[in-house]
């Protein structure tokens, strides 16, 4: 039997004031973390960023009201066919299973960065040397205080893991993460979807575990399609 390594979420929202890098921001900024663990461990501070409906998804409370969303990956180190391949393929799942035509282009940059505290209005996808080994990915959300929309998402894939596609390429149970699988997982927060945590939900996109090899969430199931079209319509 694999030895699982699980993977679990803490979720904090940022309460202190922020604002947009913009040197006119029309409305404060706040901001969502959610950090992807290994070890099991659920741990909640903020208020209704963790959660779930009766219908195995779970909204945040806010979305995109501007789109088509454009985005950079810095391919850093990594295969960049690869890490572009995983990245769309993941944007495109979820903007398959709605006609609000979600995603746009993205392109390629390599001074691109996984902003942590003010947002520079620029959705990233980059790989990074996290300080917590345990640590698989980290999403952060920026939206507008009063509005709910989100302005701005920085995905940061560690390092400390080994990235590849797994459909192609034999994984092993230690150090081997799916791309796509975790891309497509993160997405989901990107456009405004929180964890769900029952057993009874496990084979969902935003099922709030996930293990080394994993590929289960690279396709979207019901609930994470419901999800997405009570916020952006079918």
């Amino acid at each position: 039997m694999k030895k699982i390594i699980i993977a679990t979420l803490i979720a904090a929202i940022i309460l202190t004031p922020m604002v947009l890098a913009d040197p006119k921001p029309k409305e404060p900024v706040d901001k969502i973390t959610f950090i992807h663990y290994k070890d099991g461990t659920i741990k909640e501070t903020g208020k209704g960023a963790l959660g779930q409906g009766p219908s195995c998804y779970k909204l945040m409370g806010i979305k995109w009201n501007s789109l088509s969303i454009n985005y950079v990956i810095n391919p850093s180190t990594q295969n960049r066919k690869l890490v572009t391949d995983a990245i769309s393929a993941a944007t495109s799942e979820w903007d398959s299973h709605t006609n609000a035509q979600l995603f746009g282009t993205y392109s390629i940059d390599s001074s691109a960065i996984f902003d942590t505290s003010l947002s520079d209005g620029v959705n990233e996808y980059v790989f990074g040397s996290y300080p917590d080994s345990n640590v698989i990915a980290v999403t952060n959300i920026w939206y507008t205080r009063f509005g709910k929309q989100i302005v701005d998402y920085d995905v940061l894939f560690n390092t400390y893991y080994k990235w590849k596609d797994c459909q192609t390429t034999n994984c092993d149970t230690s150090k081997d993460m799916d791309l796509q699988n975790i891309a497509t997982h993160e997405t989901g927060h990107g456009i405004g979807l929180a964890d769900v945590y029952s057993s009874a939900c496990s084979t969902v996109t935003m099922y709030g575990f996930s293990w080394a090899g994993d590929m289960g969430k690279r396709v979207l199931e019901q609930p994470d399609i419901t999800g997405l079209q009570k916020i952006y319509g079918t």
